[in-house]
Parts: C-alpha cells; structure tokens; sequence
C-alpha cells in the first residue's frame, strides 16, 4: 500500500533507522537522513546526506527530498540528535551551541524548509524529543534544554498548524536501547577529563551517582522498535495524540516533573543517586 514520502533524519541507527525499516515495510517512501553516505537495506531509498551542525547542508538536502518525493512528501520526522554532558560551570558554550544547532534549530530548519509541501499535502510532523524535555537532570543540562525547546516548539506548532490540516506530534521517549548510549559515555568520558582536579573533586560523588543511574537505565532500555511502532502511530492514527511518551521510564520521570520544587529535588536525589548537600 503506497503511502507518500517521509523523510526521516538521524536513520543510520537506533530510533531513526528502526522507524525508516517499519515505514519502509508498511509502504512509505521512506527518505533517509544521514550525517554521512550510507546505504541502508530495501525498500528505503538511497538516503540524502545532512549534517544539522552544519546549517549550510539543509537547504541543500531539503531540495534533495522534495526533488525525490516529486510532491508526495507527507511526513517529516525530526529525529536526529545527541547528547552534551558534564557539569554545568565546565562546558564550553561552543559545546552548548552544537547541542542546539543539532538538537533544535536543525529540526526547525527542516521543517520551515519542507512545510509548504506538508501543508499542500496535509501531512504530518513528528518530534523526536525525550522525557529529557520535561524532566531535567543534573549533568545532562544541554541535553534537557535543547529538548525542553523542541517540546516547546511542537506545542506551540502544533496549535499554529493544526487548522491547516497538518498535525504535529512529539514523540518523548524514555530509555532506548541505541547507540546513542556508547557515544554519549565516551563524550562524557572526554567531558570529564577536561575538568580541573578542583571541579573533579567537587563533582566526584555526585557523577558516580549519576554514572550508577545511566548504568541501570542502559540495562532496563527498550528496544528501539517501541518508538518506532509509536512514530508509526502518530503518523497513520486518524486522531492522533499531541505527545507520546514511551517506556515506563519515560511515564514515571513524567510524574515527577509535576511535583512540587522541593518534592521535585528530593525525589530526584533518590532516583539519580545524588549525595544531599555536605
């Protein structure tokens, strides 16, 4: 069954290359984004290289899928990121600025630059942000900031394009079991060892803490074809929902966030293994 064109950014591993191969089989034309050249397994098609941190490749690669989709692209799902950790007074704001470029003004390049088709097309636009975007934790502040913006800017999407006939939708995962894991630990590794022996002295029980939690959070992670059975939802649903939040996880940090401050903290402290203050 032919469905229309989707392009998906972030598809050579875990969440968007799960989605892409579901899509694919379920007969999308599935265009694939990829920071490099690749080739990906049939029916998706030959993949259009992006980088986000390089807003110069946008445009570019946009034109590349509206050419490929000969106006039948009907999905764009914003998918591709990474993650920027360490405490808060050592990250460079260069660092910070990357975690943006790629995490949020990338998205929202791409979606301002395929929007007319979408809107001719009364598609969709789905959100990859992260439970990350309503629940904030220590360590990972670029990481949570770049996704409270994407949550932000879906709400607010959301509500401007929905009387157009174009519905928008965040996808909030909780642990997913990608590559993304390995990556981020080697980053935080490098991160780490910038610090001075003052900041590591400082730091040291609380990033043991949060190491112990990321530990047990990998081991519990769910496939990434939960998500993807979720963005396939969002995408083919005749009422879809506005948020999605996937994993138990995902459903718990989510209570949390409405707690109160000081039961918000205290709560917190238990879940990431965090030292009280002394």
């Amino acid at each position: 069954m032919e469905r229309g064109a989707v392009f998906v950014t972030g598809a050579s591993t875990g969440i968007g290359r799960a989605t892409a191969e579901r899509l694919a089989g379920a007969g999308w034309t599935v265009i694939p984004g990829l920071r490099r050249p690749d080739t990906l397994p049939e029916p998706i098609k030959e993949a259009v290289t992006i980088d986000l941190a390089d807003a110069a490749s946008i445009g570019p690669a946009c034109e590349q899928v509206l050419e490929r989709a000969g106006g039948r692209l009907v999905a764009v799902v914003n998918n591709a990121g990474f993650t920027v950790s360490g405490p808060c007074e050592a990250i460079e704001l260069d660092d910070w600025r990357a975690q943006f470029e790629v995490n949020f003004f990338g998205h929202l390049a791409i979606t301002r630059a395929l929007l007319p088709q979408l809107l001719a097309n009364h598609g969709r636009v789905v959100n990859v942000g992260s439970i990350g975007g309503r629940f904030s934790a220590p360590f990972i502040a670029p990481y949570s900031a770049s996704k409270f913006a994407m949550r932000a800017w879906s709400d607010a999407l959301r509500l401007e394009l929905a009387p157009h006939g174009v519905h928008v939708a965040l996808i909030e995962p909780g642990a997913i079991a990608t590559p993304l894991w390995g990556k981020g630990n080697a980053a935080a590794d490098d991160q780490l060892d910038k610090l001075t022996p003052e900041q590591q002295q400082r730091y040291a029980r609380q990033i043991a803490g949060a190491r112990k939690t990321v530990a047990m959070a990998e081991k519990h992670a769910i496939p990434a074809d939960k998500c993807a059975q979720v963005i396939e939802h969002a995408l083919t649903a005749k009422r879809p929902k506005g948020r999605y939040l996937v994993g138990v996880d995902a459903r718990l940090q989510a209570g949390v966030s409405i707690l109160p401050t000081r039961a918000f903290d205290r709560v917190t402290r238990l879940l990431l293994s965090q030292p009280r203050r002394g």
